[in-house]
């Protein structure tokens, strides 16, 4: 679908703060609050668009996480399909490179993430496996910064995140009949996970929508120290994500760009920067999963 500038608007909203109120939304946009709450609508009824609530991993367990380069015999695209069938591979990508198949896994512990590793290897059509493991993410529109302040979440709290993590804006008085609590209770605890840095409602948007249809994966051998330069790195608006790791690389992200011309002036960018080794690059071809919002259960 094509999206015009106010339909723009709408969406860079919405990706700061999904459960902005029509209200709000309507005097940032201009527009009436029933032509705001139709337009978003429309969004979330093409599919284009979805608001979803993104706990933080460490609420979730999900402490662990490695990005593999994936070696295919034959077709590519059943082997991507069977390994995005996995809860615990949030995003999965066929490319074009040395590897047909980009992934990452994200998981409780080093234990189950070497579990889904030999997962990966035994799916059919898999020649090999090439992992990244992730020390620290750097850059991250996905993960909530700094750790979460509040603890000892009961049963009601998980009950709220898994009914944001399937519609990030559900109303107050719809969140409250799934919880057995009354909307004004609902809402306390809901402003408190907000507030308090377990969850944070935004919408995810597929990037050919905002005008940056060509995503480019990168993996950067670095000379000396890796701070420095994974610091530029990340200031960089066309490096959307970013991951200090371990194995034949030292830093993993990915270029957003709105061009494949932009795409080549980040990467010999990259090439030049103070202490870059080498860069390895993929293309992006085909987006065959991207669902951040990993709940208790997969749905």
């Amino acid at each position: 679908m094509d999206l015009d500038h106010i339909d723009l608007a709408v969406v860079r909203e919405l990706q700061a703060d999904g459960r902005l109120t029509y209200e709000t939304l309507a005097q940032r946009v201009g527009l009436s609050r029933p032509a705001t709450r139709a337009r978003v609508q429309r969004l979330l009824d093409s599919g284009a668009v979805r608001v979803v609530a993104v706990v933080h991993p460490a609420v979730r367990g999900l402490t662990t996480s490695a990005h593999l380069s994936i070696d295919v015999g034959g077709a590519a695209e059943a082997v991507a399909r069977e390994i995005a069938a996995m809860p615990q591979a949030p995003f999965v990508t066929l490319t074009a490179g040395q590897r047909a198949v980009m992934a990452e896994l994200r998981t409780d512990g080093f234990d189950e993430l070497d579990r889904a590793i030999e997962q990966v290897r035994s799916v059919t059509g898999v020649t090999g496996v090439d992992p990244l493991i992730s020390t620290r993410h750097l850059k991250d529109p996905y993960l909530l910064a700094g750790e979460p302040t509040v603890a000892d979440l009961d049963e009601t709290d998980r009950q709220l995140l898994d009914a944001l993590e399937q519609d990030g804006r559900l109303p107050f008085a719809d969140l409250a009949s799934r919880v057995g609590l009354s909307p004004g209770a609902t809402r306390a605890r809901t402003l408190r996970l907000l507030d308090g840095g377990v969850v944070k409602v935004l919408a995810l948007v597929r990037p050919e929508l905002l005008g940056l249809g060509f995503l480019c994966g990168f993996a950067l051998r670095v000379d000396g120290a890796r701070e420095p330069v994974a610091r530029e790195l990340a200031a960089w608006e066309q490096v959307s994500f970013l991951s200090a790791c371990v194995g034949r690389a030292e830093l993993v992200g990915t270029i957003t760009a709105d061009s494949l011309s932009s795409v080549r002036a980040t990467l010999d960018a990259m090439r030049s920067c103070a202490g870059v080794r080498g860069v390895e690059s993929w293309v992006h071809l085909e987006l065959i999963k991207e669902r951040y919002d990993l709940g208790a259960s997969p749905h």
